[in-house]
């Protein structure tokens, strides 16, 4: 597989070797390489191996810098390695070479051995032009071959030289049908070149043509539906004495696991990304209740340190008698549901600021209403907001993430809140719809409502009208996405001055009845 273009010459293909058999053929082979014999490659030597310590391509090897070692396993662990060429002339070497290789290495076996001994005889004998040329496409030709990378020459009229094996297997035709068809025929069956065809479909070899330079493109190759692979196609020109463009190679990498992987890794850095900003604004969202719930939480406590304050006075002045008895059990009562009200909203705000494992399981709608609906009563009686609650008395089940819905309704249920500074009403709603498929969730506010012109960029990520430091117009993207995550829709109806509805549609899993939070019509801040 030839690896890429060397970034100092791009007009040369970069071929990763490595050698199995450092004798005299090995030694050759390197001699090869130091004097520049294979001027359209950049052969790049990144091993060799010999059980013998002092074979001697295996000292010239050391000598050069280059990776040594007694054991061609060592060679798999080589990234981008393209080919494995076998020197020893051992057969079994070679068979457990081809048996233990990864797909994307090849293996040249021992006759390369002959070739490069005959080449060395010609390149001594004549060093006129012509053989010098002939050595060098002898070269160049053979290694082409060898590649697992599909490999095509073309001519400037699109019409194909020459194309290796990998090429041939990929087009699926014998040489002879290949060889002087044009190349947009043959692959893709197009009766004029691609960016003429489908001027979607990009060109490297237009692209080189017109430059003068190497030129790449990804293009969607051949297949099944639902098996999609991609291919990186890479041009680089072949000049005359006068730098005119005689020949184009064209190389075929299959690229289809290498864009699924880094595909994935940006997938998996989004979501991640995604549930850190959920977090976050949740953590924001958290601070709003705390906020509120510490008004809550203070009155109690006043209290308590009031009864506490007389309790201490009563028994300071020796007045336990059957009367001072009644009125401790009384303000032990007090004491004992007031101290529950407040381990009741911590409790919420532990449950709500904690980030459990995410997951989708079988939950109801009414109760995530209802949990969120109860943490932040106290921040809608402080704005003087009269809250009405009716949920449906058949339980609204479905599959959900129960963490992401809290957020989903707190959002919700706190714009509207912002949404009316001087108090007005808040109405909370469930129902579900007559062919039992699905249920709706209703959020109403008299607030002052949305204008028409912001209507369209309502779930746009970072879009905000609140002053900055007071939003950062994630919270209804949030919802938004929360909401498909789930299969639902989201409508949102609003006039100015007259208030906002927002309504959730979700798919029903099935229902059962006397599962609602609240009955219908009931108000949560009376339970």
């Amino acid at each position: 597989m030839l690896s890429g273009t060397n970034p100092h010459h791009p007009e040369r293909l970069l071929l990763r070797l490595a050698i199995v058999g450092g004798g005299r053929a090995c030694k050759f082979f390197l001699e090869l390489i130091k004097s520049g014999s294979f001027p359209l490659l950049e052969i790049e030597l990144v091993g060799v191996c010999d059980i013998n310590p002092q074979a001697e391509g295996l000292l010239m090897a050391r000598q050069m810098g280059i990776f040594t070692t007694d054991d061609f396993r060592d060679f798999f662990k080589i990234k981008e390695l393209d080919t494995i060429i076998e020197l020893t002339n051992n057969r079994d070497v070679l068979l457990e070479l081809i048996q233990l290789r990864p797909k994307r290495v090849g293996v040249v076996e021992h006759n390369i051995g002959k070739l490069l001994r005959t080449l060395f005889a010609i390149n001594q004998r004549l060093k006129e032009a012509e053989h010098q040329v002939l050595l060098e496409k002898m070269s160049s030709d053979f290694l082409i071959q060898q590649s697992n990378a599909a490999i095509a020459v073309l001519n400037i009229d699109f019409t194909i030289a020459e194309a290796n094996e990998a090429y041939l297997e990929m087009v699926g035709k014998a040489k002879k049908d290949v060889v002087g068809s044009y190349c947009y025929e043959t692959y893709y069956g197009l009766s004029a070149p691609c960016s003429i065809a489908r001027p979607t479909l990009k060109c490297p070899m237009v692209e080189t043509l017109k430059t003068g330079k190497s030129a790449h493109v990804i293009h969607e190759l051949s297949g099944s539906q639902e098996n999609f692979s991609y291919g990186n196609i890479v041009t680089y020109p072949l000049k005359d004495q006068n730098d005119e463009i005689i020949r184009i190679i064209e190389i075929w990498r299959d690229v289809t696991e290498e864009i699924s992987t880094r595909w994935a890794a940006r997938l998996d850095e989004i979501k991640a990304n995604c549930n850190r900003m959920v977090q976050e604004d949740r953590m924001i969202s958290l601070g709003k209740l705390v906020a509120s719930c510490v008004h809550e939480i203070n009155n109690p406590i006043q209290g308590l340190l009031t009864f506490s304050h007389l309790m201490q006075a009563m028994v300071a002045d020796n007045q336990i008698d059957p009367q001072s008895i009644g009125k401790f059990k009384e303000y032990l009562s007090i004491m004992s549901t007031e101290l529950e009200r407040c381990g009741n909203i911590v409790s919420g705000l532990l449950s709500f600021s904690r980030e459990t494992p995410r997951g989708f399981a079988d939950i109801n709608m009414n109760d995530v209403i209802g949990a969120v609906v109860s943490l932040t009563r106290h921040k809608m009686e402080l704005q003087n907001i009269r809250l009405t609650v009716d949920l449906s008395r058949e339980i609204l089940l479905l599959r959900g993430d129960t963490n992401r819905l809290q957020q989903c309704i707190l959002n919700l249920i706190f714009n509207a809140i912002e949404a009316m500074p001087q108090g007005g009403e808040l109405q909370v709603k469930s129902r579900l719809d007559e062919n039992k498929k699905r249920f709706k969730v209703e959020i109403h506010d008299t607030g002052c409502g949305i204008p028409e012109e912001n209507m369209d960029h309502l779930f746009d990520p970072f879009f905000t009208t609140k002053p900055d430091g007071e939003g950062t117009g994630l919270g209804l993207s949030i919802v938004y996405g929360v909401i498909k995550n789930h299969g639902g829709k989201i409508k949102v109806h609003s006039s100015p001055e007259q208030g906002t509805t927002f309504t959730l549609t979700f798919p029903a899993k099935y229902q059962g009845k006397a599962g609602g939070c609240f009955p219908a019509g009931s108000d949560p801040l009376t339970h």
